[in-house]
């Protein structure tokens, strides 16, 4: 049965995606041939091979797939919800709320599940303080609440530098690395990959009521659609995306603002479309960024943060130059 149109994109995204994860879990300080790492993923292969892969690489390929996966998506959210294509997931202080967090856990000598639990609830405490400031005692704006996150997110970079300057030297290469985004540290992805799948059901149904809202509220409220209950919804999930992407693997930046401008050039502005595209590509993007963090100056290794702002600027510069 042939494959129609509107669906030939994810499914070249989706292919895009498992070539770049079979690279990812290739490469590394031992090479495995892709025929070998095949073997392994359908059961075969030497023990030595299977430890590598399926223990050692395999997660964070998964864990910098969702990271990517999230970012866009909550990019595209934001982008819809405040009618601005320059809007990303950071613009609102999230990733400063989530650094706040994670970054005490650390200079309080916590590790694993509490850093990233600290750093999770830092996002939503941000997530709060944002929507309630630029509520107020009336309704909120997308100007306001563009400008209340700025706001916050300057006041979360004084707090970051504070804490920053307080901490002992021995901590400060890990803290300095996890704000640039590291995912050598990456726990388990699942609970990423379930969040992001989840996400993108729950949207599907809503692309209709996107598409009407990303033209502007009046609109939509004309048309029928529940302005205020779905713009709550946007930013709540959104908030959710980019919680969970920092608390997986730090501020990993560009992802968000740049992957969701890319496919509106390609494929248009239908968000039944965009949003799981942006899974896809977001997650197919992140992945390659970290094989390359991994190998270009192997042994050691380049945040991923360090690695998506090098793609992202030019990127970004070149679609500003384009959309004059």
């Amino acid at each position: 049965m042939p494959i129609s149109s509107p669906y030939k994109p994810l499914l070249i995204l989706l292919l895009a995606g498992f070539l770049a994860a079979l690279i990812s879990v290739s490469i590394g300080s031992t090479a495995i041939g892709f025929e070998d790492t095949l073997r392994v993923i359908t059961g075969s292969g030497t023990e030595l091979q299977q430890t590598l892969i399926l223990e050692l690489r395999l997660p964070r390929t998964l864990s910098a797939f969702a990271t990517g996966g999230l970012l866009a998506v909550a990019g595209a959210l934001m982008q819809v919800l405040l009618r601005n294509p320059l809007a990303d997931p950071y613009v609102l202080g999230l990733s400063g709320g989530a650094a706040v967090g994670a970054l005490l856990a650390m200079l309080a000598g916590a590790a694993g599940f509490l850093v990233s639990g600290s750093a999770f609830v830092g996002a939503m405490l941000a997530t709060l303080l944002v929507f309630g400031l630029a509520h107020g005692s009336g309704s909120w704006t997308p100007s306001r609440l563009l400008l209340t996150g700025v706001v916050v997110a300057a006041g979360w970079g004084a707090i970051i530098t504070l804490i920053l300057s307080m901490t002992p030297a021995s901590r400060l290469p890990g803290m300095l690395y996890w704000l640039m985004g590291d995912l050598s540290h990456a726990a388990t992805p699942w609970p990423g990959l379930i969040i992001l799948v989840l996400v993108c059901l729950m949207v599907f149904p809503l692309g209709r009521a996107l598409n009407v809202l990303a033209r502007g509220s009046l609109q939509a409220a004309a048309l029928g659609v529940s302005v205020r209950p779905l713009e709550w919804s946007i930013y709540l999930m959104a908030s959710l995306l980019t919680a969970t992407a920092v608390t997986m693997a730090g501020s990993v930046g560009f992802v968000g603002l740049v992957v969701p401008h890319m496919l509106r050039l390609v494929l248009g502005n239908d968000q039944r479309l965009i949003l799981p595209a942006c899974a896809l590509a977001g997650g197919t993007l992140l992945v390659l960024a970290d094989t390359l963090a991994r190998v270009v100056i192997a042994p050691e290794q380049l945040p991923v943060g360090v690695i998506t702002a090098l793609i992202g600027v030019p990127t970004f510069l070149y679609l500003l130059y384009r959309s004059r």
